[in-house]
Order: structure tokens, then sequence, then C-alpha cells
């Protein structure tokens, strides 16, 4: 028996699953897709890929992979007829762990979800502790299947092959967005973009019309982990609140950055993260502003 469905009930609220670890310290992945995507009116299932004790640049942290949990907890979620408006994949543990999430994945969506991937494996030029150099060519497989991914330029760099450039022009640009695009993502969105020293932002493609589009603000003197996940939640939250792609990505440069001013007066912030929770009243009179 179908216990919980809402769909074509006509209830309002959105509903999004959240596929990707928990870092119990360090305002990163779950802990900031949940809160973020929730205070933005929009239901957050979580299904975690692995429970780390901190973020992945912390020492000798200590990480479980749920792998062996996952398709369960998707097949109850199937038989109960739960539908999902959009799937959002961020960290995934392991390389076996790919092959089971392209499955739920497949299980999961139907023909209205949105795949959105965040292949969240590196940063700075190399992959984070624990991924070994051929896990870029599993994550690419996901990325193959998104309707929107996000890599940033290093995680762009080692899916596509094209070498890592710190110093970069529009150009490299350009190629990088062509290059994911090429593995079948449909719309690619590269985070983390600076064309000008003061200023940083995203440029994106769309794999359909060869359109190109940008926005940048104003670049902070300090460095955070887990901006790159308040971006993509906010991304998704603001897609599933009715903003054009273009908004909801404008949306989330500004409360990025939002966080990060908030934020910068703590000297211990850019290890544990940006902290948002201070920043949520802007996204929740944004989202106002919306109805």
């Amino acid at each position: 028996m179908l216990l919980y469905s809402r769909r074509n009930e006509g209830f309002p609220m959105k509903r999004i699953a959240s596929i990707q670890d928990v870092s119990c310290l360090g305002r990163c992945s779950q802990t900031v897709a949940l809160p973020v995507v929730s205070a933005m009116g929009v239901e957050c299932a979580i299904l975690p890929t692995a429970v780390l004790s901190t973020h992945t640049s912390f020492p000798d942290f200590i990480c479980t992979d749920l792998t062996d949990g996952l398709l369960p907890v998707a097949r109850h979620w199937k038989a109960q007829g739960v539908h999902f408006d959009a799937l959002y994949t961020g960290y995934l543990a392991s390389d076996r762990q790919v092959a089971v999430v392209l499955e739920l994945l497949e299980l999961l969506r139907e023909e209205d979800t949105l795949l959105f991937v965040d292949p969240a494996m590196a940063d700075h030029g190399k992959l984070y502790a624990g991924f070994g150099p051929e896990f870029p060519s599993l994550m690419a497989q996901v990325v193959s299947k998104a309707q929107i991914t996000v890599p940033n330029i290093t995680e762009a760099s080692l899916m596509t092959g094209l070498p890592y450039r710190e110093t970069y022009d529009e150009d490299y640009i350009r190629a990088l967005l062509q290059g994911v695009a090429a593995l079948g993502a449909e719309k690619v969105v590269l985070t983390g973009v600076s064309l000008e020293p003061d200023t940083i932002g995203f440029m994106s493609y769309d794999s359909a019309t060869g359109a190109y589009d940008r926005y940048f603000n104003r670049r902070e003197p300090h460095a955070y982990h887990g901006t790159g996940d308040i971006f993509s939640a906010t991304a998704v939250g603001g897609i599933m609140r009715g903003l054009s792609l273009k908004d909801a990505f404008r949306l989330a440069v500004d409360f990025t950055l939002h966080c990060i001013e908030v934020t910068r007066t703590d000297p211990q912030a850019a290890w544990y993260g940006v902290e948002f929770e201070r920043a949520l009243p802007m996204l929740t009179e944004r989202m106002r502003e919306q109805n």
C-alpha cells in the first residue's frame, strides 16, 4: 500500500533528495544542504553516502562508507510511491559507491525529476583525501547523466583531462565547459571562476543551445570550506522555487558572498566553514519576495 505520495495532489512544496555525505563537524555537504534548502521552502530528504567525523581537510578524519545502505533506502522510497522533483548528488565516498549511486538514480529518477550533480571530489588542483587517480573518470559517469552539473575548475580539469591552471583566460574556461558538456551533461555551470582579480562567480554553457552565461560578484580575501556546497544547495532550492536557471545561480553567488561577509570576523571560521546560519534571513527574505 502506498502510504505517502504527494504527486499530482496539488501540494505546492517541492521535494528533493540530497545524496551526499554527513560531515559531523565542519559546515559542508548534508549539514549545509538540509538547512539551506529547507529555509528556501523546499523539502529536503537526505540519503547519506558516508558519515565523516569532520570534512576531509581535517587530519586523521574517520569515514564510515554507507554504500550498502543506499539501495535499500531508495527501494523503500520507491515502494512507498515517493516522488522527487530533484535528485542532488554531492560527495560520493568510494569507487564502488559510484556504481550504486548510478543504479539508485535510475531507480528514483522520473520523467519530471531534475538531476543536479555536484562532482564534489577536488579543489585547488588536487583530489580530496581518500580518492585515487581513477576516481574522476568514475564521477564523470554520474556527470554524464546530469541535466545540470556544477564542477569547480579542478573537478572539470580532472574529468576532461585538460591541464589545471591557477591563472587562465576565458578561452580556457570555455574549453572546460565544453569538455564537461561532451561527457553528456546538458548544462554545465563552472564555479569559482575569476577573470578579474577582484571578482568571482560562475560561467555556464548550455549544450543544447550553445549559449554561455556568466555572473560575478565581489571577491572577498578569505577562503572557507563548504562554500561550494552553499552555492549548490542555494541553486537547487532556487530552481525548485521557480527561479530561472540564470536567477537561481545568481542568487547562489550572492548568498555565498553574504555568508562570507557575515563570517569574516571569526578567525576560526576558515577551518570550520562559513557561518551560513547567520545569513539565512537574507535567503528567506528573497524567497518571500519570490512569492
